[in-house]
């Protein structure tokens, strides 16, 4: 036992709220031992971390889920939006807006709605949104609910009604979830980076009516949210702020263009398969890497269609010409310097003989850009996933590391205590499960204080990180994390045990520690 269940009785210990180290440890962690000086305690708690564990993990890590040799990759495939062009964040609060606006004034909502401003950080990626019950939640790999996760409008649900809600379980049945692409027929998952303004306005929208006592249908208020924000995209209002101010939202250009260049100085051949029209895909592309940006891909697909592109063989490839209009003779070859529309997956196999591990394609949406991909074809997979950066100096954090060590240490206590059924134990036991929850409440908060972290629950990967793990092969925060490495290094993943296992290397506890030494091409980008 870290601290004897004896010393855990007794008056608390005074915590000095100026004391550096009391800020790094929880609160019941200094009382736990009744007259010790609270750096003694932090000396103690920092003992018990691993010797292996890394507070310095590298947010430009390119991290395995399965064994890639780069050396076997001939091709290169990425989508653009949030893959080769990164967006700053203001974009959300624009999307948010307008689409607000357009609730207002083309579907007649109440003037009420336009006082909810943008909130940046209420939501993450990965939530699941309960339709016909207006919640949005974070849900585990295991189909459960996180307690302390589920928000009506603006405000939490208690955990009590919560249960009442789902008859008693925090279980969500696999027929009411979200499907393959995340769109159940109760529940919707929000899979891509763009949704997190539709989140937003979801749980703004549903906060004026309950607030204001109105009577309203959340099946329909989540079909107009959803139409709204889908009218900002179909208008084209993204695209138009993007275009008019490219330094202001697009971000990290010059080492995108570090990537394209590495590339093909090494003789690896480039595609593009991306949703988004030529003309916006041109202006940013120019913007990022110059004008004879086109030289660098040998295909060029824009308004490709996906996910229905890699799914059904219908539409056929259509050229356009160089002021961007469409051309309507056949295709018999896929040529570089030109641009193709539309298309499917098929064809493009068939004109391009580009098949199975050769190549790599990334994209930033598990179902849409990947999951197709890699069940169904074999090609290599790589998620983008710009969250990655914050999470990891999260986790990097001494107060992440001594909460989790403690919270760790604290249910290995409790799985021996819960043994002894004596009226003293039970006690011990009922005051380090309430400690426990705070502690868990505490690790959630520092990532996000509705939702927590992007990839995991207490314990388990939340239902995003499973698919992440499922459907991509690598994944880092941004493309610039190839130039960390040589074009002929294989990513290895690491044998964590399971649960049945011991760790046996000390790789197995520490999985994030970047090993690779900077190349020289990132020195004048960062």
């Amino acid at each position: 036992h870290v601290f004897p269940a004896a010393q855990l009785h007794g008056p608390l210990s005074p915590i000095d709220p100026q004391c550096q180290s009391c800020a790094h440890i929880p609160a019941r962690v200094l009382e736990a031992v009744p007259g010790t000086d609270c750096k003694l305690v932090s000396h103690l708690l920092s003992d018990v971390i691993p010797p292996g564990a890394c507070n310095l993990l590298n947010s430009s890590t390119v991290y395995a889920n399965n064994e890639v040799n780069l050396a076997e990759v001939d091709i290169y495939g990425f989508d653009y939006d949030y893959t080769l062009a990164l967006y700053s964040n203001a974009l959300h609060s624009m999307i948010y807006n307008t689409a607000r606006d357009f609730l207002i004034e083309h579907f007649k909502y109440p003037e009420g709605i336009r006082k909810y401003d943008y909130i940046p950080n209420f939501a993450v990626r990965g939530l699941h949104y309960d339709i016909q019950k207006g919640l949005l939640m974070k849900i585990d790999a295991f189909h459960y609910i996180e307690p302390g996760t589920v928000y009506r409008g603006m405000s939490p649900v208690p955990d009590e009604e919560v249960l009442q809600l789902y008859g008693g379980t925090y279980h969500v049945p696999l027929q009411q979830d979200s499907g393959f692409y995340g769109k159940g027929p109760k529940v919707k998952q929000f899979m891509d980076i763009f949704s997190i303004p539709e989140m937003t306005l979801l749980a703004a929208t549903n906060d004026f009516f309950i607030t204001s006592g109105i009577e309203y249908d959340p099946v329909h208020l989540f079909k107009d949210v959803s139409e709204a924000i889908g009218m900002v995209h179909l208008k084209g209002y993204m695209y138009k702020w993007v275009m008019k101010d490219l330094d202001k939202f697009i971000q990290r250009g010059e080492e995108t263009a570090a990537v394209l260049h590495r590339l093909v100085s090494q003789g690896k051949k480039l595609f593009l398969i991306t949703n988004s029209p030529f003309s916006f895909v041109d202006k940013g592309m120019t913007h990022m890497v110059g004008k004879e940006w086109r030289d660098f891909f040998d295909v060029v697909i824009v308004q490709a269609d996906k996910p229905h592109f890699f799914t059904d063989c219908i539409k056929p490839f259509r050229r356009l010409d160089g002021n961007g209009d469409l051309r309507w003779e056949k295709i018999n070859s896929l040529d570089k310097g030109q641009i193709y529309k539309q298309g499917n997956l098929f064809d493009f196999l068939r004109l391009s003989g580009w098949r199975g591990s050769r190549v790599l394609y990334f994209g930033d949406h598990l179902y849409s850009d990947l999951a197709d991909l890699m069940l169904r074809h074999g090609w290599r997979t790589a998620a983008i996933v710009p969250e990655l950066e914050q999470e990891t100096k999260v986790v990097s954090t001494k107060r992440y590391a001594l909460s989790l060590t403690w919270l760790q240490a604290l249910t290995g206590l409790m799985e021996r205590l819960q043994t002894h059924r004596d009226p003293a134990s039970k006690v011990v036991f009922e005051e380090w499960h309430n400690e426990r929850e705070e502690l868990m409440v505490m690790t959630k908060n520092l990532f996000n204080p509705q939702f927590g972290s992007l990839f995991r629950t207490c314990h388990n990967p939340t239902y995003f990180s499973r698919r992440l793990c499922r459907f991509s092969d690598v994944y880092m925060a941004s493309l610039s994390c190839l130039l960390n490495y040589d074009l002929s290094y294989t990513f290895y993943p690491r044998r964590t045990p399971l649960q049945h296992e011991a760790p046996l290397w000390m790789d197995q506890l520490c999985t994030g520690c970047m090993k690779t030494p900077f190349l020289e091409e990132m020195s004048h980008i960062r």
